[in-house]
């Protein structure tokens, strides 16, 4: 069994080491919000973040995150509370179906820590992978662009 920190909390799912870590979210961790799309790291519906960055959850084996920090949209804020990116893709309306916006939202929390002010140009560079079907890439960019300047003021 593998133990890691999910969201704040130690976890040790009982899954094989071997299964990927987004059938350990989904299933006996009982999240929903990474999504499997592709299953082969072309869509980001999965991403997540190991440790700060982004990582594909389909792909990833349950046993590479021991001891580390998985973070996944559930551990962003609430609906009482929402985190700036999440109020930033509600005021925008950023997304459609939303399928595609678990993943974007983690990468984009991984560029904002990183970079605390970025342009277009490198939100763009990094929501890149991520595929949206719904063609909200605009909005979606905006919404990053607005989050940083939120989260900047705070």
């Amino acid at each position: 069994m593998t133990s890691f920190t999910l969201n704040g909390a130690a976890v040790a799912p009982e899954i094989e080491e071997t299964a990927p870590l987004l059938a350990a979210l989904r299933g006996p961790l009982g999240l929903s919000g990474p999504r499997f799309g592709c299953g082969a790291e072309n869509c980001g519906a999965c991403v997540v973040l190991v440790d700060g960055a982004p990582a594909y959850a389909c792909t990833l084996p349950v046993g590479a995150v021991a001891g580390k920090r998985v973070e996944t949209l559930e551990g962003l804020g609430t609906p009482d509370t929402p985190h700036p990116l999440q109020r930033a893709f509600l005021d925008l309306q950023a997304g459609q179906c939303g399928y595609c916006l678990s993943g974007i939202q983690m990468a984009a929390l991984a560029l904002l820590r990183r970079v605390p002010r970025p342009d277009a140009a490198q939100v763009k560079a990094a929501l890149d992978p991520h595929l949206c079907r719904c063609g909200s890439h605009n909005r979606i960019v905006r919404a990053v662009l607005r989050a940083a300047e939120e989260m900047a003021a705070q």
